[in-house]
């Protein structure tokens, strides 16, 4: 391993741990729940198993290839390594965020697609689909949020949580962050009774699409 790529593992391993850290202090994980990857070529930075966010320092990386063969740390895994290595096997995504945010797990266990009550879905690739409930860990569930991610840059799991994925570890947090709100918000609106809230037509969705193509600052 050279110098560089040494160097470009413990910038993205510390912030694979201060995404993780972040999950927690905004409330969308328990404990230990969730986890947090990003790759750095072919090796996958992974949070381990079982290990509370705020004991992880810099000689605690771990990470595997693309077949899941440990190649850097002692610690184990995550047991959700299924989940994150679907992801990467099938998109050009470079981080994986996984949560059990209250909002859109609770979410998970009423619809098989977040009502588009917000353009937000838009920054998603779509509505956001639920992908039904497989034990976690195993690649059933990755199967099923793979189907749910198609053309998708995030996902609901039932009955378990959140998937979302980006080309940087803060795109990949800021669309978890976006999801759970979305659904707190559309659990707000249902809650009010004697009234439906209104939701955004497809056509509606996609003009949304076309102008956040050209969002941002330029260059």
């Amino acid at each position: 391993m050279t110098d560089e790529h040494r160097d470009a593992i413990e910038q993205v391993w510390d912030g694979v741990v201060a995404t993780a850290r972040r999950t927690a202090a905004d409330g969308l994980v328990v404990g230990t729940s969730g986890n947090v990857s990003a790759r750095v070529g072919d090796i996958v930075l992974v949070t381990p198993s079982g290990v509370p966010y705020d004991r992880l320092g810099p000689a605690d990386v771990v990470g595997v290839d693309l077949d899941g063969r440990q190649v850097l740390g002692d610690l184990a895994p995550t047991s959700e390594l299924p989940l994150h290595l679907a992801v990467y096997r099938g998109s050009g995504a470079a981080a994986v965020v996984h949560t059990h945010a209250v909002h859109a797990t609770a979410v998970s266990t009423l619809v098989t697609e977040v009502p588009l009550i917000h353009y937000a879905a838009a920054m998603l690739g779509g509505p956001v689909r639920t992908a039904p409930y497989a034990l976690y860990g195993t690649r059933e569930l990755a199967d099923n949020m793979l189907a749910a991610l198609r053309d998708r840059t995030g996902c609901l799991l039932r009955n378990h949580g959140t998937v979302t994925h980006g080309s940087t570890l803060d795109e990949a947090y800021d669309r978890t962050a976006q999801l759970e709100w979305m659904c707190r918000l559309w659990l707000t609106a249902s809650s009010v009774p004697g009234h439906r809230p209104a939701l955004l037509t497809p056509a509606q969705l996609r003009d949304v699409q076309e102008a956040l193509k050209g969002y941002g600052q330029p260059g």
